[in-house]
């Protein structure tokens, strides 16, 4: 992130160095919606499109006509490339500033995306820290905070990859990446057939891979949650 925020100075721009985004969403949306609306096209370089997107629609951030640049898969030199050729913008000295937030509390917090989200309920079930509201009409993140570190277990128990964690060090869909939705009609008693049955029990297996690894994060996260409680405690005991 050093070498694009040195490389973004040199463009005739003016470019908004906003010091943890996930955060800024949540305790700064005043500043982004003031970016939002001073401009006609936003570019965001940040991590996967579809996890920045619906991370400014879940918390009400209207960004206009905005771009996604994902320096997870881009390197710096194409990011560069790809603001002088694709958005014409020009070399020269860049309007740079700074935005801090205030909040010192690491976003670990889900993301829905709506357009997969089937309302199943699996993800607010599965978690044990209230970060979810959830009924068969409507699912949403009202506690983001709650949410422990390095625990996207809900996320995995989602069966659409409608749960995402933009801070997760992954290039997988539960980062963000697009689901790969491409299916492929199959005539019944074919061998094609048989090779998807096949497919399907591979799949099977991995996703209980998956489950047994959402089990172990969600475990995890409780007993780190347990052990803030009994420090909390002792605190309270020794004052």
């Amino acid at each position: 992130m050093d070498k694009i925020a040195e490389g973004l100075k040199n463009f005739d721009t003016d470019v908004f160095e906003l010091q943890d985004l996930c955060a800024m969403t949540i305790h700064e949306k005043d500043v982004l919606n003031t970016i939002g609306k001073a401009f006609q096209q936003t570019i965001v370089v940040a991590c996967y499109p579809r996890a920045v997107r619906n991370m400014f629609r879940q918390n009400g951030i209207e960004m206009g006509d905005v771009e996604v640049l994902n320096f997870k898969e881009l390197p710096a030199e194409k990011i560069f490339l790809k603001l002088e050729n694709d958005y014409q913008i020009q070399k020269g000295e860049a309007r740079y500033q700074v935005q801090i937030t205030e909040l010192n509390v690491p976003a670990w917090f889900p993301v829905i995306d709506e357009s997969l989200c089937t309302l199943c309920g699996k993800c607010a079930r599965f978690c044990l820290f209230g970060v979810y509201s959830y009924d068969r009409k409507s699912l949403k993140v009202v506690d983001p905070l709650a949410c422990k570190d390095q625990c996207p277990a809900c996320g995995r128990t989602c069966p659409t990859s409608a749960i995402m964690f933009p801070r997760l060090a992954e290039t997988t869909v539960l980062a963000g990446d697009e689901p790969n939705g491409q299916k492929m009609a199959i005539d019944k008693g074919s061998l094609l057939m048989t090779l998807n049955a096949r497919n399907q029990n591979r799949r099977n297996i991995f996703r209980q891979g998956v489950v047994e690894q959402a089990e172990e994060e969600r475990r995890k996260a409780l007993e780190e949650f347990k052990t803030g409680l009994d420090f909390t405690r002792n605190d309270k005991k020794d004052s």
